[in-house]
């Protein structure tokens, strides 16, 4: 007996009549990966909300709480950690001080430089935010058994990664 098509296996199919070039070896695994990433995304933002963060203000909390502590990074570091432009950074930190989840304070070693540091109640929040994304997460698998997560998770770590950036000078 066979299971209803998925969304995945309706658009491959159509991709197979339509244009059958489109299609390549990895195409399915492609087209699965999106709609994960799509699912784990919606998880996020479902639960955002209720602890009064934007994903942006979420991903600086989050990145700020993982830097181990002072939990402080230059707002230069923030930005390029966060693929974010400069302006829309400093905007989210600005919301951030005014809510008590930040600080910012000269760079004692650069002061052409701004640090942004949790403050306390920024790591509480941030790591209330960080643990409920992760059970919202953990809520995408549920059913799933461990050792098909292992095995998707050891799929996908054979996936080379991109090169990282060169870091930046400091002149």
């Amino acid at each position: 007996m066979t299971s209803d098509p998925d969304r995945v296996e309706e658009l491959l199919a159509a991709w197979r009549t339509e244009l059958p070039a489109a299609l390549s070896p990895a195409s399915e695994l492609t087209k699965r990966v999106l709609v994960l990433a799509g699912r784990l995304d919606a998880a996020t933002r479902a639960v955002l909300p209720g602890l009064g963060l934007t994903v942006a203000a979420f991903d600086i909390l989050a990145t700020l709480r993982r830097s181990g502590a002072p939990y402080r990074l230059r707002s230069n570091e923030l930005t390029h950690a966060l693929m974010l432009s400069t302006g829309g950074t400093s905007n989210v930190i600005n919301r951030l001080a005014a809510d008590g989840l930040v600080h910012r304070e000269p760079d004692p070693d650069d002061g052409r430089s701004t640090l942004v540091r949790l403050t306390p109640e920024g790591v509480a929040v941030a790591e209330r935010a960080i643990l409920a994304n992760t059970a919202a997460h953990d809520a995408v698998f549920a059913g799933l058994p461990a050792d098909v997560i292992t095995a998707a998770t050891e799929a996908l770590r054979a996936i080379p990664a991109p090169p990282r950036p060169a870091p930046e000078s400091r002149a």
